[in-house]
């Protein structure tokens, strides 16, 4: 496989050791959890943890701090005990590490221990710890590394959702999707414990409807269901929806980004006739954003995509300053977008 480079902090050079997705972790003398997002760490960790003792129910787990360490610990952890029973030594906070463990740590990659599985957590928070990163990463004690880098644009956020779905072989309707995602954007947590409930608790495929009765109270009042209503243009429901987002706190920049990213997919999909997949694969999207696209521009036509995306523009510097009223700002975009005519006609 080819060697990954790592955009998070202390992982800049490339790697000669496997990279395991966090989704299906594997064990190995020495286990590298490298990244900020928690939630797909925290579920490499559990993964390893499991695989483990699925194997040998006898498995001896310990915990150890990497900035609170006392030397010694990591070899007297890791050695083979009386019943020589599989070990498995949990290390935190190696992105701050202390000198007496990096220094352990770094010899101990030279002589790993038999039947001991050796777990180590960097958020890549520092470069505290590149020497053990390095090294690691070169192939010394025949490691891996789980990459768990930040999950922040939207289209990440909904590639991580269908993964909750898909790897639970468990069906939801593209739109549904996009709701629990709206629902859910400033909160990976939240979005992972809503995708396992709906997993859990409903039979049968996942539709809009089911999310929007699980969660309709944040689905409402998110940026992406004000962009849907004023783009499928319901005019009346979606300044009632623009209402209910601002009344619940919504921003005016990131409400105007959401309606900012949909019609400028639109534009790159209007007028294209290939089939989603190689149109997808060509614009470097997704299929079902290829698809959605395309419902999304029935009843639009040059003209009026164009007067969208200039009324768009002008509400971005509008609620970034350039006006002194940021709702009339909103409720104008909308009024555009929504009745396909110039503000005022």
């Amino acid at each position: 496989m080819a060697a990954p480079r790592s955009s998070a902090r202390g992982g800049t050079k490339a790697t000669k050791i496997p990279q395991v997705s966090w989704r299906d972790p594997r064990p190995a003398p020495l286990v590298l959890v490298f990244g900020p997002e928690e939630v797909c760490a925290e579920r490499a960790i559990a993964g390893i943890r499991d695989y483990l003792r699925a194997e040998d129910p006898a498995l001896e787990i310990s915990d150890v701090r990497a900035d609170d360490y006392a030397p010694g610990t990591l070899l007297a952890l890791t050695s083979p005990s009386l019943f020589g029973e599989p070990r498995l030594v949990r290390v935190s906070g190696v992105e701050k590490c202390s000198d007496d463990f990096l220094q352990e740590a770094v010899s101990y990659l030279n002589n790993p221990q038999e039947g001991a599985t050796v777990l180590l957590r960097h958020t890549g928070a520092s470069v505290r710890g590149k020497k053990l990163l390095d090294a690691l990463r070169a192939g010394t004690g025949g490691g891996i590394e789980i990459p768990c880098l930040a999950v922040k644009r939207d289209a990440d956020r909904v590639d991580f959702a269908a993964g909750e779905f898909a790897a639970a072989k468990k069906r939801i309707a593209p739109a549904a999707l996009r709701a629990l995602v709206s629902a859910f954007a400033d909160d990976l947590t939240e979005l992972a414990a809503a995708c396992q409930q709906l997993i859990r608790d409903v039979e049968g495929d996942i539709a809009e409807e089911t999310v929007t009765k699980y969660y309709g109270g944040r689905v409402e009042v998110s940026a992406f269901v004000v962009a849907d209503t004023a783009i499928s243009g319901r005019y009346g429901e979606a300044l009632i929806a623009l209402r209910h987002a601002l009344d619940s706190g919504a921003d005016p920049v990131p409400m105007v980004a959401a309606f900012a990213m949909k019609l400028r997919t639109m534009a790159r999909v209007a007028g294209q006739r290939e089939p989603s997949r190689s149109l997808a694969q060509r614009l470097g999207m997704k299929d079902w954003q290829v698809d959605r696209a395309r419902r999304d521009l029935s009843g639009w036509n040059e003209r009026s995509l164009g007067l969208a995306i200039q009324a768009t523009a002008r509400a971005d510097a509008e609620v970034k300053g350039a006006a002194r009223d940021p709702i009339f700002a909103l409720e104008r975009m909308v009024t555009v977008i929504a009745t396909r005519a110039p503000f005022g006609e």
